[in-house]
């Protein structure tokens, strides 16, 4: 028998494997054994035609003393047979360029870790060769029409398909090595995010109001978005991308997002010139503008398609790195980059997510740096996304005493608090130049308190806890939406400031339009203790009036809010509020009305108009809360005696009534 080429063998394979080939390629099956059986009568060399059906195609050249059974010594099995190498050729090619194509396009990572790579090698990959070879297994073992069995090669087609299952598997393992209820994995995933307990008095500066940010996201896509429409040679062009980073700019809190091309009509007609400018909202004053960036246009963004696409163009540039969320920033100078956090798995296969290197793109000329993550520069404010802080936080609150604890006791086991409308509960806070990721903590039965809160550096990973027992950001929202519920306004997810050593939510207040028309201040202690505002300085001074009442402010913490004042009583009115009598006190040429609570201050029943009196108190918005009556006039021994024993009277005549009436009631 002759020798066949690699493309014979292939024909052979796919005549075998029922593969019609025509009748041009010798015709059907059964005319391969009768070629046989035509070239037996020359010199046998044809009778293999049954082993070996390309000797159909060629007529059966071995044989000559006769002619095959009457076909042509050179075939028009031959031609077709060269003409189908090159056609396979140039498949094949097609093949890879249609594969290269999807990588392009799809551009998943070349890393076992990645979960999408696994997936996509899986599906497209090692599914199809299992069920070719399998097929195939199962076809020489049986045989068939145009099969006859051949047990050497089942064997070998039945060990090939085990390949593909036997890669999978190793997927498998390494997802099962990555559970927390493998053995030692608990204490690993505990210990992702090291937090260290801190005072909250002294870790957190008492907050400057000019710089507290008083917008959440969507008021400052809103403000961005009315700023846009003043610039009309952009609007018809362009549009405000989603990003809205929330980054430190100049020691000030804002929110950035690029401008992005508007359709792919836009993206064509602009691609050359780039992307003119971004959006910065200021969120603490809610000014809104639009930056040109002159000769330094965006050209890397999400809004290109093709090459100039930021997560195609950074991900090919570096194909064997994971990323992670990307941000957009701008550095101190205004200069736009993208901030790419590089994923590392630390458990298992798939498991321990965290971020060890930074990629940074600059978005105008797609330079790249790439960083360790203590090389990161200061003005960097997002290299960990928010969301995997949290997920890293409630890793060590579930797994910090061990996998069965977090199942069975759950002594000590806590988790962040849920947000709204099925979002991740967290905000931003500035601090040393560095943005926080804040977030209650509660237990895991995620009742409507908490036993604390958090916060990481989105920089370093740095994370402090605060034991502070307290009211949920969702119970506190509430509270501040009960104190205006006439108006029906929405409060934002507060964020965590301190006033007067006072851990405080404090959040904005918004009409139907998504317009901040007040803010509120509640105490995370005690959330029944709200203050609302037109101003952050309304409301500061409410609050801390409305601290100063109810006893909460510390005894320097009260000091230092307290202010004294002196001069001769104009009016004095008394009311009843709550059950509690106050007397409400004007001052000749001075402004404001000064709030005396009884029993605290009964000091006040010795004076009469025209007094002079001096007291120490604390500014509120609409009233001034007295903390202390200062007896300048030695009043204390001649108030009267008479005043002194009025009050006293008064008090028993109303408890002798209330036991009167007790006692008629119960005849």
């Amino acid at each position: 028998m002759k020798q066949t080429s690699g493309f014979e063998s292939l024909i052979d394979a796919l005549k075998q494997s029922g593969f019609d080939m025509g009748a041009g390629f010798g015709g059907p099956a059964g005319a391969s054994g009768e070629g046989g059986a035509s070239s037996s009568s020359g010199n046998g060399a044809g009778g293999q035609g049954s082993e070996n059906p390309f000797t159909a195609f060629s007529g059966g050249r071995g044989n000559k003393g006769g002619n095959g059974g009457g076909v042509p010594e050179f075939s028009f099995g031959d031609k077709m047979g060269q003409m189908g190498k090159k056609t396979l050729i140039i498949t094949a090619v097609l093949v890879l360029l249609i594969v290269a194509a999807a990588y392009w396009w799809f551009h998943p990572p070349i890393n076992i870790h990645s979960v999408d790579t696994w997936m996509f090698v899986v599906v497209f990959i090692l599914l199809p060769l299992f069920l070719l070879w399998n097929v195939k297994s199962r076809t020489y073992e049986t045989g068939n029409s145009k099969v006859d069995p051949n047990r050497t090669k089942a064997k070998a087609f039945k060990v090939a398909s085990w390949i593909p299952v036997a890669i999978a598997l190793v997927g498998v393992v390494g997802a099962l090595a990555s559970l927390s209820v493998f053995p030692g994995n608990a204490a690993k995933y505990a210990s992702v995010l090291e937090t260290q307990d801190a005072d909250f008095a002294q870790d957190i500066q008492q907050v400057d109001y000019s710089e507290i940010p008083i917008i959440d996201r969507d008021s400052a896509a809103l403000l961005g978005n009315r700023a846009m429409g003043n610039i009309p040679e952009y609007v018809s062009q362009f549009e405000i991308a989603g990003t809205y980073s929330q980054i430190n700019y100049q020691g000030t809190p804002v929110r950035v997002s690029p401008l992005g091309y508007a359709d792919l009509f836009k993206w064509l007609t602009n691609r050359a010139e780039g992307i003119p400018a971004y959006a910065l909202v200021d969120m603490t004053t809610q000014d809104a503008q639009i930056v040109k960036l002159g000769d330094r246009a965006i050209f890397y963004s999400r809004s290109e398609p093709l090459a100039r696409n930021i997560d195609r163009y950074v991900q090919l540039k570096y194909p064997f790195y994971m990323f992670d969320e990307k941000s957009f920033e701008i550095d101190e100078d205004g200069q736009p980059w993208w901030i790419c956090p590089v994923q590392t798995r630390t458990i298992g296969l798939f498991g321990g997510t965290t971020i060890e290197r930074v990629v940074m793109v600059n978005a105008t000329t797609g330079e790249c740096t790439d960083l360790a993550i203590d090389d990161v520069p200061q003005w960097v404010d997002r290299a960990y996304p928010a969301e995997l802080l949290i997920q890293q936080y409630n890793w060590s609150g579930k797994y910090q005493d061990g996998w069965l604890n977090s199942w069975l006791g759950q002594k000590n086991v806590v988790q962040t608090t849920p947000g709204t409308d099925g979002n991740v509960g967290y905000n931003y806070i500035a601090k040393d130049d560095d943005v926080w990721v804040y977030t209650g903590v509660t237990s895991a039965t995620a009742d409507n308190s908490i036993v604390g809160f958090v916060l990481v550096n989105q920089r370093t990973a740095e994370s402090h806890y605060y034991p502070v027992a307290g009211a949920t950001e969702e119970s506190a929202m509430q509270s501040a939406e009960g104190a205006v519920q006439n108006l029906r306004y929405s409060a934002t997810f507060p964020i965590l400031i301190n006033v007067s050593e006072q851990p405080t939510y404090f959040m904005a207040l918004k009409d139907n339009a998504g317009t901040v028309k007040k803010f509120a201040m509640v105490d995370i202690q005690h959330y029944q203790n709200v203050a609302t505002g037109d101003t952050v300085a309304e409301t500061q001074k409410s609050y801390q009036a409305m601290l100063a009442t109810s006893g909460t402010l510390s005894g320097d913490a009260a000091e230092a809010n307290t202010q004294e004042q002196t001069g001769a009583i104009r009016s004095m009115t008394q009311a009843v509020l709550d059950g509690n009598s106050h007397f409400y006190v004007t001052l000749e040429g001075v402004g404001g009305i000064y709030d005396f609570a009884l029993p605290a201050q009964l000091g006040i029943v010795g004076y009469r108009e025209g007094d002079t009196i001096t007291f120490k108190y604390i500014a509120g918005d609409t009233t001034n809360s007295v903390q202390e009556l200062v007896d300048t006039q030695n009043k204390s021994d001649t108030i009267d005696k008479s005043s002194s024993e009025q009050a006293a009277k008064t008090v028993e005549q109303t408890a002798e009534t209330a036991d009167q009436q007790k006692t008629e009631q119960q005849q």
